[in-house]
This record gives C-alpha cells, structure tokens and sequence, in this order.
C-alpha cells in the first residue's frame, strides 16, 4: 500500500499546511443511545470545532477516537459485534443530530455504516468474525468504493475489474470521491467480474493499493477524500462479500439504501441547523431598529425552514420503520426521504446565508459551511436526477398495476 500526499501530523493534532484544529472539550464521553445523548454529544464535541475542521480538511484522530467511546460508528451491529443493537429509525435520529453539528463527520459514519452493516449483513461467519468487531468499536473504520473518474451515479459503468486467479481474486482499477479513504483501514470495493459485479473487502495495507488525497472540495471538505488505485491487488478467496453474481441485484442495491438513509438524516440536520442559526441571528439583528425577525420575510423563511424540518423527519422516521420492519416499501421511501431532505437542505442553506446578509459569506461563518455542504447532499449516494426518475418510475408501475 502506498499513501501519497499526506502531511505528517504536528504536536497540535494538526496536519502540517493546513489550519490548526481546536482542541476538544475534555469532559467524559458518554454513550450515544438515542438523539438526546447524540445532541448532548454534537454540542460537545463537534459544534464548537467544525470550522475547524472544514478549514483544516480533516477530523482530528482525537474526535475519531471520541466517536468510538460514544459507540457511534456501528451502533446498529448486535453487542457481540462491537454495537449496541440500535434500530434504524433511532439511527438516523443519531445521523441527523451529527449532521446537525458537521456534514464531513456524518459522512464518514455513513461510509462506515455502509462497510459495516453490509459485512453482517452478507458475509460469511468468518468475514464477520474477523472484521465486525474491530468496526463496532471503531478500532477498524470503513469507507465505500463505488465511484469512478467515469463512472458516478450509473453502476453499470463500472470499469474496475476482479479476475479469478490462483483461487482468489486479482483487482485492478481506479475509485474516485471516496469517502474516509485517506483514513480508512479497509475498502469496500465494487469490480466488474466475468459474470456480474462483485462486493471485496480489500484492507488498506494489501500490496498495490494507493491512496492519493482528494482536497479543497466545495463541501464536507474535512471527510478526507481520497482517489484509490488498485494495481494488480491480489486477495483471497475470503474477500468476495456475498455469492458470486449475487451483487449487483442485493449487495450494492441494499449498501446504497442504507447510505442514502444516512444521508437524507445528514440533509434534515442542516436544515435544522439552518434554522437554529437563522433564528438566533434574526432575533438578535436589527434593521431599522427593529429585529430582523419581525419583517415577514424573513419570517416567511423561517416558517419555511420548520415546515420542511418537519416534513422530512417524518419522511425519514417512516423509511426507518421500513427498515427495522424489513420491508422492501423501504428503498422506495428512503429514495423519497433523501430527495426531499436534500433538496431542503440546498434551499434552506441558500436562504439562511440571505439572512445573515455578508456575515453569512465571511469566513468561519456556519452558514456558509452549510451552504456548500448542502449542495454535496444533493449528488451523493444518487444524485437528485437519478432519484426523480427513480420516483416517477415508481409512481407510473403503481399507477399501472
């Protein structure tokens, strides 16, 4: 494995070349068991230091070490796994208040997520028991590898390839806008085989991998992006997740559900805190010697902003329900979720940045993160073209039947 570009840490906990990162608070970490301890959490440790990070392009090692105290990277996986059993809709309460605080640190809990719940979802015994717990700690932390420099939100273009050979596999190919990739200890890799698509856990330290830093993003600029080559990256026959062809029609259809919910969450937790913003700065400036928040305009965005925080809560919950119900109505819901709270999300960062008026453009301004955090929302885990057709498709066959 070869890591390129990467700056070695100074005494701060910085990265040489970027901004310092402010120090975290020191109180103790409690465990993160339903939204009002993930709020607790996020106010705590997160909030008061998201700037930080975004300017620094990266999240300290002391506050990935925080979430695993919390119990926050795989909070779904049974206690023998490292979890603590939590239910799909508790878990996106979680991923909505980490959301809330910094998009950068929710996306990397949703690649995890994605990585982890796909291994006990799919894996054998042995992949289970020799990964599952190291990820429910957070002493292993995952990323997604999907994307290419040619392929994005169509699967079907995938170019990296798996061959059979010596009894396991041979993996050659580039992934691009990977998530955690320069942090990651083990890759989730989707390659095109002979007969379908396969799903390979490939560690970050296997011979020919190399991972090259992806920074100055628009957005969620400190989730640490990286591009990842694999170059003739030999692995076992243990490394295929899930049967031979079994793939493209379960594996990536049921990783990508769960990574949409995370970030349909992540959405409603800007627009929430869009209007936590928002509401504090307009009760407090004055125009004309007035509060901000008296001119119905203004108003009118605020109410705006509760309406669509409501209504995306509940379209989350019930595709959370879906979920811990194991229906299938699920992906439907969640595809419906992520498009409206994204696309809420967009909106709603753009209008709090109006209200702040220039001190929403200045540097540091938490509006302005939102703003161009929230325009990623809207690309991520299928972008909101692939999502409307998606959704039309579905009304026309139930409209049909």
């Amino acid at each position: 494995m070869t890591l390129t570009s990467t700056a070695p840490a100074t005494a701060a906990g910085a990265v040489a070349g970027t901004a310092p990162v402010a120090l975290l608070d020191a109180a103790p970490v409690a465990p993160v068991v339903d939204r009002s301890s993930a709020r607790a959490f996020v106010d705590t440790h997160v909030v008061p230091h998201a700037d930080d990070y975004d300017r620094s392009g990266r999240v300290p090692e002391e506050l990935l070490r925080r979430v695993a105290e919390a119990g926050l990277w795989a909070p779904f996986l049974p206690p023998e796994s490292g979890g603590a059993g939590m239910d799909m809709v508790t878990l996106g309460e979680v991923h909505e208040e980490v959301g809330r605080g910094c998009s950068s640190l929710r996306s990397l809990l949703t690649v995890h997520t994605m990585l982890s719940w796909t291994v006990q979802r799919w894996g054998t015994a042995e992949q289970r028991e020799r990964w599952t717990p190291a990820l429910g700690r957070g002493d292993a932390l995952g990323a997604f590898c999907l994307s290419e420099p040619g392929a994005g939100s169509d699967a079907a273009g995938i170019a990296t390839t798996a061959v059979q050979a010596g009894g396991g596999w041979v993996i050659n190919g580039v992934k691009k806008w990977t998530t955690g990739g320069q942090r990651a200890d083990v890759f989730l890799v989707f390659a095109r085989t002979a007969a379908s698509i396969g799903a390979f856990l490939v560690p970050r330290d296997t011979p020919g991998v190399e991972v090259r830093p992806i920074d100055d993003m628009l957005g969620t600029r400190a989730s640490m992006l990286a591009e990842i080559s694999f170059t003739d990256v030999v692995l076992g026959p243990d490394a295929l997740l899930g049967p031979s062809g079994f793939t493209a029609g379960m594996v990536l259809t049921g990783t990508l559900d769960l990574g949409r919910y995370s970030v349909a969450a992540g959405s409603l937790g800007i627009v929430q805190a869009c209007l936590e913003a928002s509401s504090a700065y307009a009760a407090k400036r004055e125009v004309g010697g007035r509060p901000l928040a008296e001119l119905p305009l203004i108003q009118a965005k605020l109410s705006d902003m509760v309406t669509d925080a409501r209504a995306a809560r509940l379209l989350i919950e019930q595709a959370g329900r879906l979920k811990d119900a194991g229906e299938s109505a699920t992906l439907m819901a969640t595809w419906v979720a992520k498009y409206f709270a994204s696309t809420a999300a967009a909106r709603h960062a753009s209008e709090a940045v109006q209200i702040h008026g220039a001190n929403g453009c200045a540097p540091g301004s938490p509006v302005a993160r939102f703003y161009r955090d929230a325009k990623v929302m809207e690309i991520i885990e299928g972008s909101n073209e692939v999502q409307r057709i998606t959704i039309a498709g579905q009304a026309e066959r139930e409209t049909t039947r």
